[in-house]
């Protein structure tokens, strides 16, 4: 795969990158502790919280978010000089991807030729596209591409590309044998990616939350605005990514420097050198993560003890340094809003509102044709056998790549729409914001499936008859359909940060900032539903509209 250097690392280099990795340790660990704090604050206040009284939500499943495995023969541009060979690849379910000799060796637990985990790929299945990005990463001279000998095989026109790119890991071009398996492997493979990355965000736990305050506030103190989509992946995958950008441009120069090849097969011997690189940072961070480990288990739990045992006294103290704050910065931050934030809020709230409910609205038509297949194989096929493979598979929905393209696509198709928002109003994290989206719309079809299949094991008995089970499911779709879906206030801000001066400030910022969001909220909202005759309230009602609002 290309033509990389002699030594991909020498003593001296990686001697260089464990300082440089053991400094971003140090610099991060300490912020780590303080947000273990304010996360752990957070977690018990919310705890303690009034509850509102119960009303219809629907069940949270019990089922981890998953891709479904899926295997098969692939093609593999591989070796030096690089070769299309055949391969027999596995994706697994937490979102890595293997590839053996044959099956033969897979279904004999033999040694695989490769494998990787997917955090941070992006799936190109142009090889047009691919050639292109090679271009720009390694421009050429004209002479240069006569040269290319070791990629001429790259440049012949392949059936049914798979190419997984990365900016700092080794390229893969996969081809599959016909265009159904290509778009089985692109779904399956893009389902992947969006787990691997999105591990974090999923997470309630205080470390978790804790993680990805420490990563905003170590970017800004080291100049970066915004940078959601930097915190996709796991922790010791963020962390090995932070500093992987940092050192890339002089990688990137010193590498360039040392290879003889040119254009696309410098790019990809470049591509092969970082993934050389990524690895050694990946595994010194993951070794840092793991010694970190006991301190703060043993932190979290003194926190705990100390924060349950404290928790009037340090709420009593925040709140008035809070109020302190507010009076000192409320007219200069309230000018500041009026003059860069109200301008541009409308349009912000239409674009997520648009993208929000689109996905949702897919969500529910997907579940309403899942319930009535169930009801129509009831009617018409009452055979037990075939009832139950009805019924897993109706439990499989969420986990489904193909039925549940048609919810994920929504959030892609308002990319480019979400996009026109980042010059003028800088607004960053296109891909956390659009895998966030995608995420939504699993876990509430899985909600939903989960509702449904509990409702309707309750009211289900043996002693009623085809049509009366029928009508029993009718009415558990009806229940189903107009339960409203947890909101739960996290989605859109970050709670408290522990009793320090820049928690404080933020949290009161945030407060007036929210307030803002909230009212335009109302606006819009209050505007659909006095827009909407009597006639139409009802329908709404009806079809499950408040299955998504």
């Amino acid at each position: 795969m290309g033509v990389r250097p002699s030594s991909p690392l020498d003593k001296r280099q990686q001697q260089q990158l464990r300082g440089q990795v053991d400094g971003l340790l140090r610099a991060f660990l300490p912020c780590y502790r303080r947000q273990l704090a304010a996360a752990m604050l957070r977690q018990i206040s919310r705890e303690l919280e009034p509850q509102e009284p119960a009303g219809c939500q629907l069940s949270h499943t019990k089922k981890l978010p998953r891709v479904r495995e899926h295997q098969g023969p692939l093609t593999l541009l591989w070796g030096h000089p690089p070769q299309w060979q055949p391969t027999f690849c596995v994706l697994r379910g937490d979102g890595r991807l293997e590839w053996f000799s044959r099956k033969e060796e897979y279904e004999s637990g033999g040694r695989t030729l490769g494998s990787t985990a997917l955090t941070g790929y992006t799936l190109l299945t142009s090889q047009r596209e691919y050639l292109c990005l090679l271009d720009d990463l390694c421009p050429s001279s004209s002479g240069d591409l006569a040269q290319e000998e070791p990629l001429r095989v790259l440049e012949e026109p392949v059936n049914f590309p798979l190419f997984l790119v990365h900016p700092f890991r080794a390229h893969l071009c996969f081809c599959a044998h016909t265009r159904g398996a290509q778009r089985a492997w692109r779904l399956g493979l893009q389902g992947a990616i969006r787990l691997r990355a999105t591990v974090l965000q999923r997470s309630r736990a205080p470390a978790a939350c804790a993680f990805l305050d420490t990563v905003q506030l170590y970017r800004r103190r080291r100049g970066f605005a915004g940078g959601d989509d930097a915190t996709l992946g796991s922790d010791a995958e963020v962390l090995s990514a932070e500093l992987m950008r940092e050192l890339l441009p002089a990688l990137r120069a010193q590498t360039l420097r040392s290879l003889r090849s040119t254009g696309r097969a410098r790019a990809r011997a470049c591509s092969e050198f970082l993934d050389a690189v990524h690895a050694a940072v990946l595994a010194r961070v993951s070794a840092g993560l793991r010694a970190f480990q006991p301190e703060k288990d043993a932190l979290l739990a003194k926190l705990e003890r100390t924060v349950r045992a404290e928790l009037e006294q340090i709420l009593q103290q925040r709140a008035q340094r809070a109020r302190r704050l507010e009076a000192e910065i409320r007219d200069p931050l309230e000018a500041c809003l009026c003059r860069m934030v109200d301008p541009q809020l409308p349009q912000i709230i239409h674009a997520l509102l648009s993208l929000v409910e689109a996905t949702l609205q897919a969500v529910r038509t997907l579940l309403i044709r899942g319930m009535d297949r169930l009801s129509h194989h009831l009617r018409k096929n009452p055979s037990g056998t075939r009832l139950r493979r009805e019924v897993y598979e109706f439990g499989e929905i969420p986990w489904d790549p193909e039925l549940m393209q048609a919810c994920y696509r929504e959030a892609e198709r308002n990319r480019s729409h979400l996009a026109q928002l980042a010059e003028p109003f800088g607004f960053l994290g296109m891909q956390s914001l659009v895998f966030g989206a995608q995420d939504l719309a699993q876990q509430l079809m899985a909600a939903a499936v989960t509702t449904f299949l509990q409702l309707a094991d309750k009211c289900l008995t043996s002693t009623l008859d085809c049509d009366q089970a029928a009508e029993q499911l009718e009415k558990v779709r009806g229940l189903v359909l107009k339960e409203q879906p947890e909101v739960d206030g996290d989605i859109l801000a970050v709670g408290s940060q522990a009793l320090t001066t820049e928690g404080v400030c933020r949290d009161v910022i945030q407060g007036l900032l929210l307030q803002r969001v909230d009212r335009e909220l109302n606006k819009i909202l209050g505007a659909s539903d006095r827009t909407r005759s009597p006639a139409e309230d009802q329908e709404r009602a009806r079809d499950g509209h408040h299955f998504y609002r």
